[in-house]
């Protein structure tokens, strides 16, 4: 039946609870959980209430199609109720992990942690903060059903031919004066195309705008154009060699030509050959990696050929988590092995996206199935694989249940050739079922009975002994070494978490004692890299709300790179005999570790296909990066939500400067994400290499 008003329904302002209830509910929850989260409403308020207008419109037409009223309310509050769901899960995804995490893997880990972590989500959702939020959120379901499903503040619920158009009219006028504020706020206006992220893109411009963009990403895919990367404008080159004298000529040179004595660290692969055998996303990775400068051979290139390798995705690690009193062992590997000293390990996906970078030296740009995904690719370049083919023993170990994050299906194809062994398939042989479980026992018993006599080695382990929860009534391995950390001047939480790294540090003192028994101390490599900063010790979510971890760290938290910052680990017994540490002091990250070890191992790699550099290369510029397209150089830092660029004291910017870095780090990303989402390792090496098969084999300790 329709309407009896003499004015378009669409115009009707008589009840908010009516005609207008979806558009008003959506832009309420958007600015409620842009105050439960981020925060920083300015300039991001205007294009979020332009969208949230249109999407608001646009739910209220699809909720008004049935030619039944009451079928119309029942879809309204069922679109209600959805959203408020959907805004109550994102908002606990970011009190727990301190950043949005995009559907897929929220879907991918739900499982996991419900299962695993059902206590802490429990009390997550059950603390006063929790439950005020899940009324917040729930709100507008709960009025509509109390007041709006009424015949008489909601009559109709269906719009007449008029109330279609200017409803309409109001999705596409809405739609388009958020395109237009995006324009006139040109950062903005970036992070909605070229250097789109999820994580940016709920700041920038609301939850439900960047649901939509990974629904139209998915669907559409994620390919995008290389960047030309433009070093220095030849204007700019010309004017410059014109007014410079000779010796400034000669030390300008002497900084930044890469050394000649040393051959660039490719493979005989032609890149557009390839490129040209082909068409789309393949064809523009084989493009841009011709166009990629290679680093080059160097001092360090081989000297750890043949030598045992040993690498540590680290639970929760931190640079504060090196102490010479409570973690000496942990310390003396620092100060003896190779520091790198303004290093990041980048939250994108908790620990499976710290795995990814560590792993396969790439950013997870698909979130948490970034791994994943890789469960069939051809793998060629992980660590795996480089020392498989020079006839090592390969292991990887988990002591949490060896299912988590799908990992009895991508960890047994990394290239271990003895494959992978977790909680449930041969390690609760040798570790106690406890949270979190202990690294020292899970060192203990696969050293011993595995790998410490099968020399040439390759072992992965991921750890648990440090994650979260840090209380004492919570965390077994803060209570095991509550003695060692009882005494420091923080809080019960902070030396919660330190008396969790305190287990890993003890792992480390065995497994160095080990090597030493066996005689292999000095040609074993050790390597030490976080998953993620540990967000485990604060509940509240936004940067600025992080008493805990600044209390550990020293400072107030303020901004990502201060909280991503860490320490890695790079030791072997070998490097103790140097009169003086390798220290490298420009920005790096856990990318550039993969192509590092490259070099160090003497392996057969193509740097122009690893997105991260080889840090020992002293012709290659450090960069550290993240997935919101913010970078770091020697020269300063730059923000991509503002589009500023914060230069260091004392530094002189190029012309060009920051439009070149801009577009290598969107390539980089760009790369990542071509990577992962099309096997494009397939493309260039073929099938893999046959291994020996693993999967199912049991683990017989011998």
């Amino acid at each position: 039946m329709e309407s009896q008003h003499a004015y378009p329904q669409w115009l009707s302002t008589r009840n908010l609870s009516g005609p207008l209830a979806l558009t008003a509910s959506v832009l309420y929850l958007e600015l409620v959980f842009k105050a439960s989260t981020t925060g920083h409403f300015f300039p991001q308020v205007l294009p979020i209430v332009a969208f949230s207008i249109s999407i608001g419109q646009a739910l209220q037409l699809l909720c008004s199609l049935s030619r039944h009223p009451r079928a119309n309310r029942v879809l309204k509050l069922t679109t209600l109720v959805t959203l408020g769901v959907l805004f109550c899960a994102e908002y606990f995804v970011y009190r727990q992990f301190k950043l949005c995490y995009d559907p897929i893997t929220v879907l991918a880990g739900a499982g996991d942690v419900a299962g695993q972590f059902g206590g802490t989500v429990r009390n997550l959702v059950l603390s006063p903060d929790g439950i005020l939020h899940i009324a917040l959120f729930l709100a507008p379901a709960l009025a509509y059903a109390l007041i709006g499903c009424g015949r008489k503040l909601d009559p109709a619920e269906r719009y007449d031919s008029t109330s279609r158009i200017l409803g309409g009219c109001t999705v596409a006028g809405t739609y388009l004066l958020a395109i237009f504020l995006l324009a006139c706020l040109p950062p903005l206006g970036s992070l909605y195309t070229t250097h789109y992220s999820f994580q940016n893109g709920v700041q920038s411009f609301g939850l439900l705008t960047s649901l939509r963009k990974e629904a139209q990403l998915a669907a559409f895919g994620k390919g995008r154009t290389f960047e030309p990367e433009v070093e220095e404008p030849p204007t700019q080159a010309a004017e410059r060699d014109e007014h410079e004298t000779d010796d400034a000529k000669t030390e300008r040179k002497a900084k930044t030509e890469k050394p000649r004595e040393y051959p660039p660290a490719v493979l005989d692969i032609d890149f557009d050959a390839l490129a040209e055998s082909t068409d789309g996303t393949w064809a523009d990775l084989d493009r841009y990696v011709a166009s990629v400068t290679p680093s080059r051979q160097n001092e360090y290139t081989g000297i750890f050929e043949g030598y045992n390798l040993i690498f540590i995705s680290a639970e929760a690690f931190s640079a504060e988590a090196i102490r010479p009193d409570t973690t000496p062992t942990l310390y003396k590997m620092w100060k003896h092995g190779i520091q790198l000293t303004d290093y990041y390990q980048f939250d994108t996906a908790g620990t499976t996206g710290g795995e990814c970078a560590n792993l396969f030296g790439l950013l997870a740009t698909e979130g948490g199935s970034s791994v994943k995904m890789t469960a069939d690719h051809n793998n060629y370049l992980t660590m795996g694989n480089l020392l498989n083919r020079r006839g090592y023993n390969g292991w990887a170990f988990h002591n949490n249940t060896y299912t988590y994050y799908g990992r009895d299906t991508t960890h047994f194809n990394l290239g271990y050739n003895n494959g992978y062994v977790g909680y449930g398939n041969g390690m609760e042989q040798w570790v106690t079922w406890q949270w979190p479980q202990s690294d020292l026992e899970m060192v203990q018993g696969t050293f011993d009975n595995l790998y410490g006599k099968a020399s040439p080695f390759n072992v992965y382990y991921m750890s648990v002994s440090g994650h979260s929860d840090y209380d004492l009534g919570e965390n077994m391995m803060a209570v095991k070494n509550w003695d060692v950390v009882e005494g420091l001047p923080y809080s019960d939480r902070v030396k919660g978490y330190l008396g969790a790294n305190v287990e890993l540090d003890r792992a480390m003192e065995y497994l160095l004692a080990r090597l030493k028994e066996e005689g292999i101390y000095r040609k074993t490599v050790i390597v030490i890299s976080a998953d993620h900063f540990p967000y485990g010790l604060d509940d509240d979510a936004p940067l600025g709300q992080l008493p805990y971890l600044s209390e550990l760290y020293g400072y107030e938290v303020q901004n990502i790179f201060q909280r991503d910052h860490n320490l890695p680990i790079i030791w072997c017994g070998q490097l103790a005999k140097r009169p003086e540490p390798i220290v490298i002091d420009t920005p790096t990250m856990s990318i550039d570790l993969l192509p590092t070890l490259c070099n160090l191992f003497g392996v057969e790699w193509d740097s122009r296909l690893l997105p991260g550099r080889d840090v020992l290369d002293p012709g290659t510029e450090g960069i550290a990066f993240n997935l919101d397209y913010d970078w770091r150089t020697s020269l300063g830092t730059y923000w991509a939500s503002s589009g500023s660029f914060e230069p260091n004291d004392g530094v002189e910017v190029p012309d060009g400067y920051v439009d070149q870095h801009n577009a290598m780090v969107a390539n980089k990303i760009g790369y990542c994400r071509g990577v992962l989402t099309t096997d494009y390792y397939r493309h260039v090496f073929g099938e893999p290499e046959d291994v020996v098969a693993v999967h199912d084999a049991a683990v017989t300790g011998s």
